[in-house]
């Protein structure tokens, strides 16, 4: 019996066949409910050239778990979850959220500590609101928004308390300066497209079923990819300019699903919580 092993193992070296690839662990893709805003002058509020017409709109917050196998990758964390259940009005807009995070969390079965990653698109407060509650993850942010959140005084206090845990240096923070491979196996890419904010960052998810690139904040809804339309708060317009270029450029390449993440009716274009795209 050993002589006839011996003699199949020696056979299938030399015939050069070997055992098929290992397939790839299973990518999904949630989306999660981040918040809801009103704008009160939105024209004012996303163009620096008068593009949009006055009065208000309704734009949606949008957050994405992403899991690899057994690993799990959170993009974005939405408005605070002390505005559950309540709205907040300022004089440029009213702020609702309807459930938090982690009870969205809850419906598929993962539990905060199994989060390894979160991803931030960028330091505003409406995509870093409840990054607290995943202390064990690794934060992966652009460098330019880690200096913006550092400096004295902070880009804004409120973002710089929702990351302090990482800011601080109690956890594990990763200041990404270039495109950021998430899992190390090119399926999940940050790309960095800075101009909203010095550090922001897209994301591109390889599904099965085709690539999804989500926005962050490159753009805010859909007339802004044909006009162009740079908000007037942005911190360099020539480089918002170059990273739309870009975006579009990858987005055509692949064949891309494009999801603006604060326009509804992109975000409908994946399924509805708690299904996963594949």
């Amino acid at each position: 019996m050993k002589k006839l092993i011996a003699a199949a193992t020696a056979f299938l070296a030399l015939s050069g066949m070997q055992a098929p690839p290992a397939q790839p662990a299973p990518l999904q893709l949630w989306r999660l409910d981040c918040g809801e805003f009103q704008i009160n002058q939105y024209g004012a509020f996303f163009s620096d050239t008068f593009q949009y017409p006055e009065g208000p709109k309704t734009i949606v917050g949008s957050c994405y778990l992403i899991r690899n196998g057994s690993r799990y990758f959170l993009w974005d964390t939405g408005l605070t979850d002390r505005l559950v259940g309540r709205s907040f009005t300022t004089p440029a807009q009213t702020l609702k959220l309807k459930r938090s995070v982690l009870d969205q969390l809850k419906d598929i079965n993962v539990r905060p500590e199994q989060i390894e990653m979160i991803g931030i698109s960028h330091w505003h407060f409406d995509h870093v609101g409840q990054a607290k509650h995943f202390p064990n993850a690794q934060l992966l942010i652009g460098k330019g928004d880690v200096d913006a959140l550092k400096a004295d005084p902070p880009a804004d206090k409120d973002s710089k308390e929702a990351l302090a845990h990482w800011l601080e240096g109690s956890g594990k923070l990763e200041a990404t300066i270039a495109d950021k491979d998430v899992f190390g196996d090119g399926r999940v890419m940050m790309l960095t497209t800075p101009g909203h904010t010095a550090g922001h960052n897209a994301l591109l998810v390889r599904l099965a079923s085709g690539p999804v690139l989500l926005t962050g904040d490159l753009y805010h809804f859909t007339e802004q990819v044909a006009n162009r339309g740079v908000p007037p708060f942005n911190h360099n317009r020539a480089d918002t300019l170059a990273s739309m270029d870009r975006f579009d450029r990858i987005a055509k390449n692949l064949g891309a699903k494009v999801i603006i993440q604060h326009e509804q009716a992109d975000i409908a274009k994946l399924p509805a919580f708690p299904q996963a795209a594949q």
